[in-house]
């Protein structure tokens, strides 16, 4: 016969994974991941050739840092937006949402990742980068969750500055300055975001519906929404060429860009005219796609390019 003690004692252990796990999803690993990637892209393409050990040790302490101040954004987010979370089954399992972490608690947790990242930023980066970096947490987690959000259908397309920054926060790291160049990054990613974002507020419309938020597919409809995110792919196909045109890269990337950025236009193009659920979700897995690929041609590219001689 066991004592009710033992019984207590793994049920106890078993509590801090469980809140640790809590605290983890609010800083949204997919995106932030996905935010460190983008940051790392700007970072190397800064650095001609090879990085040094210098440079590479520079590059992990700013990816540690932006990762904080990144997580530190998202769960802000969540924090505001518990509320709707409960309402949207995509985010109804929020800890927030379900009232499993409190708000201070919640409050502390974001504040602290933000602290953390910004003197990181600050003392072993420079403080361009940590400015840079919290201006981007100010524009996501407040003036696009807390203002624009709830008020406007364009709130994707406004707020997107802030989700296509990370490029430029990289290249601010590695060179202390923002150049053209990395402008070209940040113009690529502000024009992914609405046709990427929109195609997955398509299928989710009801979600956002019950949840009193602005999205576009409420406000102006199923058939508006499709024709901008074709709109959209259009004009990112031309941005996405920017890079070979502006010398950032060679031939290599230019062939990429062209396959997916068309491969984008014709699931925009298809989406407005023949729409389904199932497609719009094609549309957005496609998208997720045609951006990390895109980076990843441009990195490849980098090297090819820096390695001739």
């Amino acid at each position: 016969m066991s004592h009710p003690s033992s019984s207590a004692a793994p049920a106890a252990a078993l509590a801090a994974p469980t809140r640790f796990a809590q605290f983890y999803a609010l800083t949204k690993p997919r995106v932030v991941q996905l935010i460190v990637f983008c940051a790392l892209i700007g970072m190397v393409l800064a650095v001609p050739g090879v990085p040094t050990w210098a440079e590479i040790r520079l590059a992990l302490i700013a990816c540690a840092g932006i990762w904080l101040v990144a997580g530190a954004a998202a769960a802000f987010n969540c924090l505001v937006e518990q509320q709707i979370d409960a309402k949207m089954r995509r985010t109804a399992w929020r800890a927030t949402a379900r009232g499993e972490l409190s708000n201070a608690l919640t409050l502390a947790f974001s504040s602290g990742l933000c602290i953390a990242g910004s003197v990181i930023l600050y003392v072993w980066v420079n403080p361009l980068t940590m400015w840079l970096t919290f201006a981007t947490f100010v524009g996501y987690a407040v003036i696009y969750t807390v203002i624009l959000k709830p008020r406007t259908p364009q709130n994707i397309v406004i707020g997107g500055a802030s989700g296509a920054m990370p490029p430029v926060l990289g290249w601010a790291a590695m060179t202390g300055n923002v150049g053209p160049e990395a402008l070209i990054l940040f113009l690529i990613i502000f024009l992914w975001t609405p046709p990427h974002f929109w195609a997955l507020a398509l299928y989710r419309v009801e979600d956002y519906r019950k949840s009193g938020l602005p999205m576009l597919p409420v406000t102006h409809g199923n058939e508006f929404t499709r024709l901008q995110i074709f709109l959209y792919t259009l004009v990112l196909f031309a941005a996405c060429l920017m890079p070979f045109i502006f010398g950032m890269s060679g031939w290599l990337y230019l062939v990429v860009a062209v396959v997916l950025s068309a491969g984008f236009t014709a699931y925009g193009w298809l989406l407005w005219r023949n729409y389904s659920d199932a497609l719009a979700r094609k549309t957005f897995r496609f998208s997720l796609m045609h951006l990390a690929t895109l980076f990843a041609a441009m990195l490849v590219d980098h090297y090819l390019v820096w390695g001739q001689p």
